[in-house]
């Protein structure tokens, strides 16, 4: 079958695609586990009386795990940037 506009266009977009990943790099998989960490141990402090302190060192928690993502991140763990190419 020959080359149509749409199939051209398809392959151009998928060579210009620069974030094929969406964030699966091991900066964004340990932000998120420790912040999913830190939501949960929040929840459980809510239900749990609320417990004020065990929730806000939840809060801290997931402070350090955004702050753990961009660390890594700038660390080169990330997904690449367009000016990485």
């Amino acid at each position: 079958m020959d080359n149509t506009t749409a199939d051209q266009a398809r392959v151009a977009q998928r060579e210009e695609a620069p974030h094929d990943l969406h964030g699966n790099s091991p900066a964004a998989w340990t932000a998120v586990t420790i912040v999913l960490i830190g939501f949960t141990v929040g929840a459980i402090a809510m239900v749990l009386g609320p417990n004020w302190v065990l929730f806000w060192i939840s809060v801290a928690v997931v402070v350090l795990g955004a702050l753990a993502g961009k660390v890594l991140q700038l660390l080169g763990f990330g997904v690449p940037t367009d000016d990485e190419h």
